[in-house]
């Protein structure tokens, strides 16, 4: 396997690696209003089967901000070795 020497490149890819993490704050962001929009909806509170689901759903997407952090970490952790390993060979 043909490792690219240029240390350039991995800083490129931190970059692109932020973008990314923002393009992913935003897209939950989003569905953090929807949910709360339908949580709000009359038709839905007034509908106990719906409410539980809508609540069941906040709670599963609840939990993705928690590890987008570690995410984020394990993948620069991966670039600054690959960009050390780089700097070795």
């Amino acid at each position: 396997m043909k490792l690219n020497r240029n240390k350039k490149g991995v800083f490129e890819q931190i970059g692109a690696l932020g973008i990314g993490a923002v393009g992913l704050a935003v897209t939950l962001a989003v569905v953090f209003l929807v949910f709360s929009n339908l949580a709000d909806n009359t038709q839905i509170a007034a509908d106990g089967n719906a409410t539980y689901a809508v609540a069941q759903a906040q709670t599963a997407v609840g939990t993705l901000p928690g590890w987008i952090g570690l995410i984020i970490l394990v993948a620069i952790a991966a670039l600054i070795l690959l960009l050390v390993r780089g700097l070795r060979s």
